[in-house]
C-alpha cells in the first residue's frame, strides 16, 4: 500500500506542475522578466488603446499559451497604464517613436512606423506581432513555426501588418530604418512600407502548420510565408457579406479593422456581431488593480454613476414640483372628465343600450367642438411645420450631445441605458423650452385679442374659452392617444429586442422606435400648446 500511496502523490505533484506550466502565461501576473525565447508583441501609443491591449492579453491567456507577452509603450502611455499591464502579466518595454516621413497621411498614422522596432527585438528568437484591436480565438502558438517573415495577404495582393511573424534581426532593422525616407508607402504608414520592402511577398507560399516536424526540418527555412485568413479575419470583409468567408469555428484571430469602429466603443456592440467575441473576453478580465475588473476604468465608474443619477434626481424634483403646483388641477381632473369617462364606460358595459351623456357632458362636448373649430382659424398655419422641424432638430442635437457625454469604453448595456436616458433628458429640455416659448407667445396673443373685444358676444365667447382653457389643459382624447401610442412604441422596442438577429438594419429599427415616442411627445405637447394660443 505504501508504494501505491507514494506513486499517487508523485502523480498528483507532476500533474500540478504541468498545470502550472501550462497556465503560467495567465497566472504569473506582475512578472516583468523574460521566460521564453518566443513572445507575443503589441504596441501601445497612448491610453486610448489600453483596454484593447488588456483584452488581447487575456485572449492569449485563455488559449493556454505559455509564451511571453511583451508590450512596447511610447512616452504617451501613463504610468498607471504601465502598472496595470504589468499586473495583467505583460512585460512592458519603453521605446522611442520612429517619425513618419510621409507628409500626406492620415492623422492617426503619426507613429505607426514604430511598429518596425519589432524587427529589432533580438533578445527573442521569434515574435508574433498582434495589433491592439485584435483578439485571439484559438491557440496560435503554431505561428512560431512560420518562416522569417509571415503575414496575411489581403485584397489587391497587399499584406496586412496587423498580424505578423518576425524573426528579429538587427541587420534587417537597420536596413529598414535607412530606407524609410526613400521607400514609397501607399498607405502613408508602416503597412505600405512593408509592402514595398517585401515586393515578392504575394508569391510566397502559404504557411502550413499541420506539416510533420520531419517535413519541416527537411525544408530550408523560408524567407517569407503567407498566413491564411484564419489568422487575420478582417471584420471589414465580414460586414460586406454579413458572414465570414471561412468556417467561423476555425478562426484563430479576429481583426477589427472597420475604420474608427473599435470593439471597446460601447456602440459597436450593437452594430457589429463579431464584437460579441471581444466583449466575451473583456468580461473575463480580472481586477488586477482596484476597479479594473471586466475592463472597467475607476475614473469612468464615478462618472457613470453620476450620469445615471442626475436625470433621475431631476425627474423626481420636477414631478414633485409639478405635483405641488398642480395639485388642485389634478384633483379636479380626477373628479371631472376622467371620472366621467370611466363611469360612462362602466354603465355602457352594464347596459346593452348606449347611455346618453348628461347635460353637463353635452355642453362640454359642444364647447370642445366650438373650441376646436375656433382653433382651426386661430392657430397660425406655419406653427405645425415649425414645431415638427424643431422637434427633429432637438432629437438630432440630443442624440449628438448624449453620444458625446457617455464614456466610450463602458459596457454596452450601460452605454445604451445612459444614451437613452440622456437623449430623452436633453430632448425634454430643448423641446420643452420651445413649447414653453410657444405657450407664453400664445398668452401674449390672447391678452391682446381679449383687450380688443368689447361687445357682449365676444365676452360670452371669451368666457367660453376660459372654461375651455381649463378643459383643454387636460384633454382626455389627447391623453388617451398619447398613452396608446406610447404603449405601441414601447412594445415595438421590446419586440425588436426579443427577436434580435444581430443585423445592422434590426439595430437601427430598434433605435428608431424611440423616434416614434418623440413624435408622440411632440403631438401631445404641441396640441395642448396650440390650444393655449387661442385661449
Amino acid at each position: 500500500m505504501k508504494p501505491n500511496r507514494t506513486w499517487y502523490w508523485l502523480s498528483l505533484i507532476a500533474f500540478a506542475l504541468v498545470f502550472c506550466v501550462q497556465f503560467q502565461g495567465c497566472d504569473s501576473l506582475g512578472s516583468t522578466s523574460k521566460k521564453n525565447d518566443e513572445a507575443y508583441v503589441t504596441l501601445l501609443y497612448g491610453d486610448e488603446f489600453l483596454l484593447g491591449v488588456r483584452v488581447l492579453g487575456k485572449s492569449i491567456c485563455i488559449t493556454r499559451s505559455n509564451k511571453d507577452m511583451v508590450v512596447l509603450v511610447s512616452d504617451g502611455v501613463s504610468d498607471y497604464a504601465k502598472n496595470l499591464l504589468r499586473a495583467d502579466g505583460w512585460i512592458v518595454e519603453k521605446i522611442s517613436l520612429l517619425a513618419n516621413p510621409n507628409r500626406v497621411r492620415p492623422t492617426r498614422f503619426w507613429g505607426v512606423y514604430t511598429k518596425l522596432r519589432i524587427f529589432n527585438m533580438t533578445n527573442y528568437k521569434k515574435v508574433v506581432y498582434l495589433d491592439a484591436d485584435t483578439v485571439v480565438v484559438k491557440n496560435i502558438d503554431d505561428l512560431f513555426k512560420c518562416g522569417k517573415f509571415c503575414a496575411n495577404l489581403k485584397h489587391s495582393e497587399r499584406l496586412n501588418s496587423g498580424v505578423m511573424v518576425v524573426e528579429p534581426s538587427e541587420t534587417i532593422f537597420n536596413d529598414m530604418v535607412g530606407k524609410i525616407k526613400t521607400t514609397a508607402s501607399y498607405t502613408g504608414g508602416d503597412q505600405g512600407f512593408l509592402n514595398s520592402y517585401y515586393p515578392g511577398f504575394p508569391n510566397a507560399r502559404v504557411f502550413e502548420p499541420n506539416l510533420s516536424p520531419e517535413i519541416l526540418n527537411s525544408r530550408p527555412i523560408p524567407e517569407m510565408e503567407r498566413l491564411s485568413t484564419l489568422y487575420n479575419a478582417d471584420v471589414g470583409l465580414y460586414m460586406l457579406a454579413n458572414k465570414w468567408m471561412v468556417d467561423d469555428k476555425e478562426l484563430r484571430v479576429i481583426h477589427y479593422t472597420l475604420g474608427p469602429l473599435k470593439p471597446w466603443d460601447w456602440w459597436t456592440f450593437w452594430l457589429l456581431k463579431p464584437v460579441d467575441v471581444w466583449q466575451d473576453v473583456r468580461i473575463q478580465l480580472e481586477e488586477s488593480l482596484p476597479g479594473t475588473g471586466k475592463g472597467q476604468n475607476p475614473k469612468d465608474n464615478f462618472l457613470v454613476k453620476f450620469l445615471f443619477m442626475l436625470p433621475l434626481c431631476a425627474l423626481l424634483f420636477c414631478c414633485y414640483y409639478s405635483f405641488i403646483k398642480n395639485q388642485g388641477n389634478l384633483s379636479s381632473l380626477c373628479r371631472g372628465s376622467l371620472c366621467d369617462q370611466v363611469k360612462h364606460l362602466y354603465y355602457r358595459i352594464r347596459s346593452s343600450a348606449p347611455l346618453a351623456y348628461t347635460s353637463t357632458s353635452t355642453s362640454v362636448t359642444n364647447s370642445i367642438q366650438q373650441f376646436l373649430s375656433g382653433a382651426q382659424s386661430k392657430v397660425p398655419a406655419y406653427l405645425g411645420g415649425i414645431s415638427v422641424g424643431v422637434c427633429f432638430i432637438s432629437a438630432a442635437v440630443s442624440l449628438g450631445l448624449a453620444l458625446s457625454i457617455v464614456p466610450r469604453q463602458v459596457m454596452p448595456w450601460t452605454g445604451l441605458l445612459l444614451m437613452y436616458e440622456w437623449t430623452f433628458t436633453i430632448f425634454v429640455i430643448l423641446f420643452g423650452g420651445y413649447l414653453h416659448l410657444i405657450y407664453h407667445w400664445g398668452r401674449v396673443v390672447a391678452s391682446r385679442a381679449a383687450s380688443s373685444l368689447s361687445d357682449p358676444e365676444s365676452s360670452d365667447y371669451d368666457s367660453g374659452k376660459r372654461h375651455q382653457r381649463q378643459m383643454s389643459s387636460c384633454d382626455v382624447t389627447t391623453l388617451y392617444y398619447g398613452f396608446g401610442d406610447g404603449l405601441v412604441g414601447y412594445c415595438c422596442s421590446i419586440f425588436a429586442l426579443s427577436f434580435w438577429n444581430n443585423c445592422l438594419v434590426s439595430k437601427v429599427r430598434f433605435d428608431g422606435c424611440w423616434g416614434h415616442d418623440i413624435g408622440i411627445f411632440h403631438d401631445i405637447r404641441c396640441r395642448t400648446s396650440c390650444y393655449q394660443i387661442i385661449s
